[in-house]
Formats: structure tokens, C-alpha cells, sequence
């Protein structure tokens, strides 16, 4: 349902002067006035879990639920957007009817399990997703909220172009990813995938605008033998001038990906997938599958960008003799080359 209620109408709520002030006394649902040691939710139940985790096509839920009814009240749900320090509103309720905002407004409803239940219901779950949730009661002058995040479960893979490396400045780099059926990942997804192993010596945009580079094994080309593991970072860089590699994050797959065999050029490979009804595969939907459906051949096989690689899950001598599980790649070989298979997507 939706009817005029005055709501209020922008879509980006930015942070500055009380806005700010306020937003920064109400961080994750609790109060910060001065002099208060214990403090406390009034109207709303501070969540059990603050993280919610979930992945690509499904449907997730952030719970928001209150333990009493206030007079006048409202309920905004809204998403943080680090990249323009400003919130996105989502959705607002006044109990009876509500109103949506946004590119979401076709995935969100409000779940309404009971009358005091204001969780936000987010349907066919995409990678733009995830990130930082508020729901805010808006109560007059005693307004409260929490925050919650949602974590989709996926994989970070670093990309360059068939040119070489350090080619992309800031929104090539997020265009790149996009072609692949991914995103940028965020800062937080990269040192995830560090913490999982992912040891990578060429610098990457990450979302945020920010470039970094994950070592797991100290070598001299990688920042000296000296310096310890971690994420290396080269921090903000120019978005239009800098040049970099990117850092791509996609997560579970709808539908599958399947190896055709042959000595196919690149032309062939294409044509040989829509003779199945399918499209040749893209780089990010090669490493779901891999990651998600445990997907492990030998053979290489050309991709949608031109590039040939194999998944492999568990390694083998005869497989490239590489230790550690993953899609490795044999680059970007000539197209006209007939050596390789191809690797096809269809979707569900």
C-alpha cells in the first residue's frame, strides 16, 4: 500500500550539521547522550545477531522489531553509503501504510510478521546489496535506530585486461568487473579473501576508491621478505588519472557453467555455447561456480574476455602442479588459436 503521508522525499540523506550530529549520537541502536553509562533502546530490541549473511538470489531479511508502539511514530529503513558519506532511504512506515524509495523499491517489503515486526525483506538478492543497514524510529525528539549489516557469501578474484597490467584507472576498473559478472569488492571482501589465502603481488582498486594488494608470502618483489603478511596499501589514488589492476567480487551463481570440449578459436568457442543454448562464460561466473559448485577441471577453456582458464578444486601434478586450489589462467592467447575448449554459462 502507499498513500500520502508527508513523507519525506529525497532519496539521499546526506550527513551534515544536526543530520550529522545526530546520526553519530545513534550508532547501532544506542543511545550516546552524555553521562549515560548503561545506555538503552527504549522502543526498539537491539538485535540478536547485527550481521546477516546471505548470497546472490536469495531472500534475506534484517530484523528490525519493536517492543512498544509510540504515538506518531514512523520507521525508516535506509542504507549507509560510504562513497557519498550520506544515507539511501529505502522505505518508511507508519504502521499502516508505507511508502518506497529507490532503486530497491521493487525487491523490499517490510516482513509485518506481527504489529510491533518493522524488518526489511530484501527479495532476489543482487551484489550491489551488500553493505550497512539503519532502521530508524523516528519519534520526535527521542529518535533511536540499529544498524545491521548484510554479508553476502561469495569470492574476490583479481582482473587485469588482455593489455596488461595496471591499465584500468578507477571506473574502468568498476566497469571491468561489472562485465564480468561481478563488482568491485569492498575493502572488507578483499581482506577476507587474505584471510582465506589469497596472495596477490599487483595493486587493485577496491569500491571505496582505495588500492591495495594482499600478502600472504613475504617475496622481494611484493614489498621486500622484510615486511609482514597483511594487505598493502597505497590508499586513496586519483579515480580519473591513477592506474591500477581491479579487485572483483561476485558471489553464488544462478545457473551453470559447463566445459565444452575441442580445438576451438575464440570465434568457435562463442558458437559452439549458443549452439547449446547457452553464452560463453564470464570470468566472475567461472570462479562461483568454482567456489560454489565445486567445479574442478583440467582443460582450458576460452571465457567471454578472450582469456583461458580451468578450475581447479583439488590439485593435482598433472594439473598445472600448482599447490593451492583455484581458477588459474593461461592468459590471453591469440584468438584465431584452435588449442582450447570453452567453458559455457546458462542460466536458471
Amino acid at each position: 500500500h502507499s498513500t500520502d503521508l508527508s513523507f519525506p522525499h529525497p532519496f539521499i540523506l546526506r550527513w551534515g550539521g544536526c543530520d550529522r550530529a545526530r546520526t553519530q549520537a545513534v550508532v547501532d541502536g544506542r543511545s550516546s547522550s552524555p553521562g549515560d553509562a548503561t545506555p538503552r533502546l527504549q522502543y526498539l530490541l537491539e538485535p540478536l545477531h547485527t550481521a546477516v549473511h546471505t548470497q546472490r538470489g536469495a531472500t534475506a531479511t534484517l530484523p528490525c522489531v519493536l517492543r512498544a508502539l509510540p504515538r506518531n511514530y514512523r520507521v525508516k529503513w535506509s542504507k549507509v553509503e560510504p562513497a557519498n558519506y550520506g544515507e539511501s532511504v529505502i522505505i518508511i512506515t507508519n504502521g499502516l501504510y508505507h511508502k518506497n524509495y529507490g532503486p530497491l523499491s521493487p525487491r523490499v517489503r517490510l516482513r509485518h510478521s506481527h504489529r510491533y515486526d518493522a524488518s526489511l525483506t530484501i527479495t532476489n538478492v543482487a551484489l550491489e546489496d551488500e553493505g550497512r543497514y539503519r532502521c530508524q524510529l523516528v519519534n520526535g525528539l527521542e529518535d533511536e535506530s540499529v544498524s545491521l549489516t548484510l554479508h553476502l557469501e561469495g569470492v574476490v578474484f583479481p582482473y587485469q585486461p588482455s593489455n596488461g597490467r595496471y591499465r584500468f584507472n578507477y571506473h574502468e576498473a568498476k566497469r571491468a568487473c561489472e562485465q564480468q559478472d561481478a563488482r568491485l569488492a569492498t575493502y572488507q571482501q578483499l581482506y577476507k579473501a587474505w584471510m582465506e589465502g589469497l596472495d596477490w603481488c599487483n595493486a587493485g582498486w577496491v569500491l571505496d576508491g582505495t588500492v591495495h594488494y594482499p600478502i600472504i608470502n613475504s617475496r622481494e618483489p611484493c614489498g621486500g621478505r622484510l615486511l609482514l603478511p597483511g594487505i598493502r596499501s597505497y590508499g586513496a589514488k586519483d579515480k580519473q588519472r591513477d592506474r591500477f589492476d581491479a579487485f572483483c567480487f561476485t558471489s553464488a551463481l544462478q545457473g551453470e557453467v559447463y566445459f565444452i570440449r575441442g580445438h576451438l578459436s575464440f570465434k568457435e568457442a562463442g558458437q559452439a555455447c549458443r549452439n547449446h543454448g547457452a553464452t560463453i562464460a564470464k570470468v566472475g561466473q567461472l570462479y562461483s561456480a568454482w567456489k560454489f559448485l565445486g567445479l574442478d577441471r583440467c582443460d582450458g577453456g576460452w571465457l567471454a574476455d578472450g582469456s583461458v582458464r580451468y578450475p581447479i578444486t583439488t590439485p593435482r601434478q598433472r594439473c598445472g602442479g600448482l599447490p593451492e586450489p583455484g581458477v588459474h589462467s593461461f592468459g590471453f592467447p591469440r584468438k584465431e588459436l584452435r588449442t582450447y575448449g570453452t567453458y559455457c554459462f546458462v542460466g536458471t
